[in-house]
């Protein structure tokens, strides 16, 4: 790694056009491990666009690293006035338009970075996003040049019979030597992160479709012929997402065929490169033996968010970096509403609306979680950014929360405010305008304008300005006078600096609201100066001033509000409800999101005094409300499964801590397991009742009935775990995990003799079963990895920490570090998802952070920054914390050379 102990800093107000354009790209490539050879014969011209053609300069800079240059030439004619320097390569003396071509080699086997050209079970696999492209070959690497391209890939035939890239198969054979050739085209302009290759000891699961022109496509899930059995899955989840873009948004496979490639070392989830999509094997690879029920979810989400941005982010792609979210927020969002159809079994119904809204808000209530315990964790330390930053060191570390999950947020605004019929028209719109071009998340708010005729000036702030907004809420009722008015104020609390210095002004919120009536039904909701109240009993207040009274009239009773409805802007609601009235919500409101949220806001408030007290060395007690308010969610059969393992989930001990002024892990552990513990013991008739009711006898079946039956009882089982007596649990858990014909229920019987184990009882069930684990499964590698983050995330003992376990897994044959998947299942779950035993108070586990991150830098720069991302919230924690969290930092910015890591740990301590 090079040091950039001072790396520049890049600034979206600085974006200048491109000084010259690429029309076409002619790749071809001899593959070699240690020394690949590619030619590059591009066709450019000047931009007539950019500002710097009015001096006419007389060279080319373009983008490369670690390449070994050997020749150029320019109209096919040798050129010597090339220079090659650390950052790229300079030719002069170019002409207004021309033909480019540079050979250069690479050593795909040497580059741990995974990023560009790499070796990975001895196949050839690409990532192009976001800067890969210039460890290729030396180009305009940014996104707003695009060209197609023609790749031509030779190799040895019996070490890589498949040769794979973007687009179409022109022609493929057979050449000297042993060796063999394939031709594509991609007929589409694309920028060259969306670029990639494949060459490998691979098959293919293949399917043909017809698309709803009537055209013949071929589908192909590519995978190592060990996992073929393991593609049914994702092949499934393909074909749902083709048929779902046809159905919402009129968008159809424009290419012949479409294939996705699993590779084990991948930084990313997957890459949606045209028409050839790689994927970690993580969100490839599934069956009932390896995969659980959120496996198999994450890879139907996953297939459909990669197919969906040949749409959103291929067809119509970034300007530059700073507009990521164009692209990803609004993907985030596709895939979200898709997964939720899929719940709902829309696709059954072969109907744009159909399926179980039940099931639709299960969904939007998981997204919502992952939002709240990450995304505003995000927003409140030094890495606070908008969903479209004004500046970065390294684009990588912009791959956020913010960028994704809220940006999600931010594009789910739009159809709450115009409905699924005006957010289509604006897509339409967008489509219709910016086909085929590199654009901005302004193009996309105008098309959502004008589509709409609105005005949506004032919303662009959401894209510019940090920090979790903050809605505090007054009411007032008027019996006399049958009015009640609802009074909203907004702002951002005490967020960071790095939040505060981008907030300019009120946001435009749409915030969806109900009343409910005493007996638990909806009011209805007719604002002032309307002649009558609407059908619906939900109404979103356009919220725009940073003060706002909302009067509704005749309203016969003293209503209960049921504030931000389904999760209807990305923003922190306060309100002073009464734990009764909590309740009350969690009974009775007819919006399932908001009844789960009235169960969470009841678990916070009490955790949060459990762990005031035991910070401050008093007794620990529960009111016995709580635990009443918890039978009747457990034991109400309207409500499905899945909503009730949610419901039944408390908050995480991460997001218990960032809650409180001084964030104290172990106060928040002994809090939460004081709360569990009660819950489990009080209600144990019951948890044994659900475990028995909610079997799922016979075949395995992915299906979201099932999963939520076996969620529920597996919840069930967790809680057992924590009785006083927890014979009964080891018992159960030891016959489920010998019994079990899926992973879902093997994996969750190990977790539970885990915990019983921490707590005393079944030791030797444990190990046992840990032991098992690993024989029937070494031959799997990511259920490897689940056996290596079940030990990272246990609970441990003081005379059995968890850091120990960690230590002496590292040493494990199946552990590499080089791996991310194996990286994140033990390194990442200890640091990241194991607060109480990471936070411990001899700072064992800053240092051992310290160490990872420092080893990972010299590896795999992407992967060693999120982990470094752990410690940024370090000035939140108790002194004594916070003290030797410092000490790592430093230690850390002492010795890492990438800019990546750099970026982290400089901001972090500021």
């Amino acid at each position: 790694m090079a040091d950039t102990a001072t790396p520049p800093v890049i600034r979206r107000a600085d974006y200048t056009a491109p000084a010259f354009l690429i029309d076409t790209v002619a790749l071809e490539f001899d593959l070699a491990p240690e020394r690949t050879t590619i030619r590059n014969t591009m066709r450019l011209r000047r931009n007539p666009d950019a500002a710097s053609n009015a001096v006419r300069e007389t060279h080319l800079e373009l983008m490369g690293e670690q390449l070994d240059f050997v020749s150029a030439a320019i109209d096919g004619k040798p050129h010597a006035a090339v220079r090659v320097h650390e950052h790229g390569l300079t030719v002069e003396n170019v002409p207004d338009a021309f033909e480019l071509t540079l050979v250069g080699t690479c050593n795909p086997a040497e580059n741990t970075t995974l990023s560009g050209l790499y070796v990975s079970s001895g196949n050839f696999f690409t990532q192009c996003e976001a800067e890969g492209f210039r460890r290729i070959t030396w180009f305009l690497d940014r996104p707003d040049v695009m060209a197609t391209y023609t790749v031509t890939l030779r190799a040895d035939k019996d070490a890589y019979p498949v040769l794979l890239s973007n687009g179409n198969l022109l022609e493929q054979g057979d050449l000297p030597d042993g060796r063999h050739f394939a031709r594509w085209e991609d007929p589409f302009r694309k920028p060259s992160y969306l670029f990639a290759l494949v060459a490998g000891k691979l098959v293919a699961l293949e399917e043909r479709v017809t698309s709803g022109s009537g055209k013949e496509k071929l589908l192909q899930v590519w995978v190592e012929p060990h996992d073929l059995d393991k593609t049914r899955h994702a092949m499934d989840s393909l074909i749902h997402s083709i048929r779902w873009d046809e159905r919402r948004f009129g968008l159809e496979l424009d290419l012949d065929r479409f294939m996705i490639v699993a590779v084990s070392d991948f930084n990313m989830g997957a890459m949606e490169n045209k028409g050839l999509n790689i994927f970690n094997t993580k969100y490839v690879l599934a069956n009932p033996e390896t995969a659980t029920d959120t496996d198999f979810a994450n890879i139907e989400a996953v297939v459909g968010h990669e197919y969906f941005h040949n749409w959103t982010g291929n067809r119509v792609t970034c300007r530059d970096w700073f507009q990521l979210s164009l692209k990803e927020g609004l993907t985030v969002f596709r895939d979200q509403e898709f997964s939720a159809d899929m719940a709902a079994g829309a696709h059954q119904q072969n109907s744009k609306n159909g399926g179980d809204e039940a099931a639709r808000a299960t969904k939007r209530i998981e997204d919502v979680r992952v939002l709240r315990q990450m995304q505003f964790a995000e927003d409140a330390g030094p890495m606070a950014h908008p969903v479209r930053p004004e500046s970065y060191v390294e684009i990588n570390n912009f791959y956020t929360m913010t960028v994704y999950e809220k940006g999600s947020e931010v594009v789910r605004m739009y159809q709450t405010l115009f409905g699924r019929d005006g957010f289509r028209r604006g897509m339409d719109l967008y489509f219709k305008r910016h086909d085929g071009h590199a654009v901005t998340c302004d193009d996309f708010r105008m098309a959502m304008a004008d589509a709409n005729g609105r005005d949506l000036a004032q919303f662009e702030r959401w894209y510019s300005q940090a920090g979790t907004p903050r809605v505090t809420v007054s009411t007032a009722y008027d019996a006399a006078q049958r009015r009640y008015r609802v009074t909203l104020k907004q702002g951002y609390g005490e967020s960071s600096q790095a939040a505060r210095e981008t907030q300019k002004g009120p946001l435009l919120i749409p915030f969806a609201i109900g009343l409910i009536g005493a007996d638990g039904k909806d009011l209805p909701l007719r604002l002032e100066g309307e002649a009558q109240a609407p059908a619906a009993t939900t109404r979103v207040l356009e919220f725009t001033d940073s003060e706002q009274t909302f009067t509704f009239v005749d309203v016969a009773e003293k209503p209960l509000p049921s504030l931000l409805r389904n999760f209807s802007a990305p923003v922190i609601v306060e309100y002073d409800y009464s734990g009764d009235e909590l309740a009350f919500l969690l009974a009775h409101d007819s919006d399932p999101f908001n009844r789960w949220e009235a169960g969470q806001r009841l678990a916070t408030r009490e955790l949060l005094t459990l762990a005031d007290h035991a910070a401050n060395g008093k007794p620990l007690q529960l009111d016995d409300a709580v635990v009443s308010a918890f039978a009747r969610v457990l034991n109400d059969a309207t409500l499905s499964p899945a909503f009730r393992e949610l419901a039944l989930m408390l908050p995480s001990e991460a997001y218990l801590a960032e809650q409180m002024d001084e964030s104290n892990p172990a106060a928040v552990h002994r809090a939460r397991q004081f709360l569990r513990q009660r819950l489990a013991n009080a209600l144990k008739r019951d948890w044994l009742a659900i475990y028995d009711k909610h079997q799922t006898p016979g075949a395995y079946q992915a299906t979201p009935e099932d999963a939520g039956r076996r969620g529920l009882k597996n919840l069930a089982l967790a809680y057992l775990a924590e009785l006083d007596d927890t014979s009964d649990a080891v018992r159960l858990a030891s016959a489920q995990y010998a019994s079990a014909n899926n992973m879902t229920d093997r994996a969750a019987a190990l977790s539970a003799l885990l915990t019983a184990a921490a707590s005393g009882t079944g030791a030797g069930d444990a190990q046992h079963a840990l032991d098992d684990f690993y024989r029937r499964f070494e031959k799997e590698p990511l259920v490897i990895d689940k056996w290596f983050a079940l030990q990272a995330t246990q609970r441990g003992t003081p005379q059995r920490p968890v850091i120990d376990i960690v230590r002496r897994l590292m040493t494990h044959p199946a552990f590499n570090l080089k791996n991310p998947n194996r990286a994140r299942s033990l390194i990442f779950s200890f640091c990241g998802a194991n607060p109480a035993q990471f936070h411990a108070e001899d700072g064992s586990g800053y240092a051992f952070w310290a160490e990872q991150v420092i080893a990972l830098d010299a590896l795999n720069p992407q992967v060693a920054a999120r982990l470094a991302r752990t410690l940024e919230l370090w000035r939140r924690f108790t002194p004594a914390l916070r003290e030797q969290m410092r000490r790592a930092l430093e230690k850390v910015t002492a010795q890492v050379k990438s800019r990546d890591v750099r970026e982290i740990v400089e901001k972090a301590l500021g």
